[in-house]
């Protein structure tokens, strides 16, 4: 009897190792260090000098060969020249997130002074006009008299 409780711990302890040996693998694999990505060189580039991505807008205006292109003779261009150049978008003078808060104020403002004007303009101090008979339709003309005339009702008059 102790031999078989003696083979089941055994077992047991072996399994419980294997479990855990495979659950710490998992965990290793699923948590491992994260994975920094660089961008890759395009290979058709060769050896061209890889260039910081900074709009030429930033550039100071004056000191260029080039003044209108910001840019000297001889020096190379970025391999996406027609986004960072001159003539590309515009780099955003205010930062994203002021320009959020600034459209947010200003709208904010917009919508206040309308509920302010909606206050300060007192209500008309007359009630509406109120006409009988479903607001005079019989007495004006009717609904009937003001539909269009069929094709049969021109016939009959000629």
């Amino acid at each position: 009897m102790q031999l078989i409780g003696l083979a089941a711990r055994r077992a047991t302890a072996v399994r419980s190792g294997t479990l855990r040996a495979v659950s710490s693998a998992t965990r290793s694999y699923a948590t491992g260090s994260p994975v920094s990505l660089k961008e890759e060189q395009d290979p058709q580039l060769g050896d061209y000098p890889t260039l910081p991505d900074i709009s030429k807008q930033r550039r100071p205006a004056r000191g260029w060969d080039d003044p209108q292109m910001r840019r000297n003779f001889g020096e190379p261009l970025h391999f996406k020249e027609e986004m960072y150049s001159m003539w590309g978008p515009d780099a955003p003078v205010v930062p994203p997130a002021q320009a959020l808060r600034h459209f947010t104020i200003v709208t904010i403002g917009f919508v206040m002074f309308g509920f302010l004007c909606k206050a300060i303009v007192p209500e008309s101090p007359v009630a509406r006009r109120q006409y009988p008979f479903s607001g005079l339709v019989t007495e004006l003309g009717g609904l009937e008299e003001n539909k269009a005339r069929s094709l049969d009702e021109f016939e009959e008059e000629d």
